[in-house]
């Protein structure tokens, strides 16, 4: 069985059809909200729906950690609130793991949900870097326990945490990706962005990340170089 671990902060307009589409799969598991202060209902929209809740500091890395150490099953799957499961998701992680026995696990084929050129770029763009060993959380990251531990989990980074984890898992031998059903993921986060300034950060932030900048810093500038260049 799996333990899907789902941080939130104020994600009570996403997190409903995100539960619903979890409960309506008829997979055996738990569901863990590790939630970091929200102030919109989010916990208790959780709790109406039977959800274990953890209340804990924001700080995404963090609140996987504390998420991880609660699950109670063998498989931690990783997922964010915003993004969308097709019906068989975690079918196919347990389908994958039993055919696969020394993979220590592995992630999802990512789409994002925006309708314009920049989303479409992304999706391909995903896809090339996931040939290189190359995800981040949001293509909805599983992972045996043993695998976990082995890591010593994810790092409580106030950036990059998951980029940190996923680069020390590929480490342990192959991953898998499953390809069909793909994840959905939101493109919130691009929009009134520049492309042009959204790929220059992701790169200067993953190149002061290899040259051991802090987390903290790193997390201070990619605010920063965010906000400056929101489209007017």
């Amino acid at each position: 069985m799996i333990s899907v671990i789902i941080p939130t902060l104020n994600e009570a307009s996403n997190l409903p059809a995100l539960l619903a589409a979890l409960a309506g799969d008829g997979a055996e598991g738990e569901i863990i909200i590790v939630d970091g202060g929200s102030t919109d209902g989010t916990r208790d929209i959780a709790r109406r729906q039977g959800v274990r809740v953890i209340e804990t500091a924001p700080g995404r890395g963090g609140q996987l950690r504390v998420g991880a150490a609660a699950a109670r099953y063998d498989v931690l799957w990783f997922l964010h609130a915003d993004c969308r499961v097709a019906s068989g998701a975690r079918a196919a992680i347990g389908r994958e793991l039993a055919a696969a026995p020394n993979a220590p696990g592995g992630n999802f084929r990512l789409r994002f949900d925006g309708d314009d050129d920049f989303s479409r770029w992304l999706d391909g763009f995903y896809a090339w870097i996931r040939a290189k060993g190359v995800y981040y959380g949001d293509s909805g990251v599983f992972v045996r326990r043993s695998a976990y531990e082995a890591l010593d989990g994810i790092r409580p980074l106030a950036l990059m945490e998951d980029y940190d984890f996923n680069r020390r898992l590929e480490r342990l031998g192959p991953t898998l990706m499953i390809e069909n059903p793909p994840l959905i993921t939101s493109s919130r986060r691009f929009a009134g962005r520049r492309k042009s300034a959204i790929v220059m950060g992701w790169l200067l932030i993953h190149g002061l990340f290899h040259l051991g900048l802090p987390a903290p810093w790193l997390a201070r500038l990619y605010d920063s170089t965010r906000r400056r260049h929101e489209a007017p």
